[in-house]
């Protein structure tokens, strides 16, 4: 479980630099790195 909060939240930081810095899609790519930020937390969180 954790390996898979990781991918998400790799998945999701990439997705929030694609987004933050090609495209310009507003809002919406800062949502992505609040969600990638958490996925991290949660997997050390869990970990410890």
């Amino acid at each position: 479980m954790r390996g898979l909060l990781y991918i998400i939240a790799v998945i999701l930081v990439i997705g929030w630099l694609l987004g933050a810095f090609v495209y310009n899609v507003g809002g919406l790519i800062h949502i992505l790195i609040v969600i990638a930020i958490i996925a991290f937390l949660l997997g050390i969180i869990r970990r410890a």
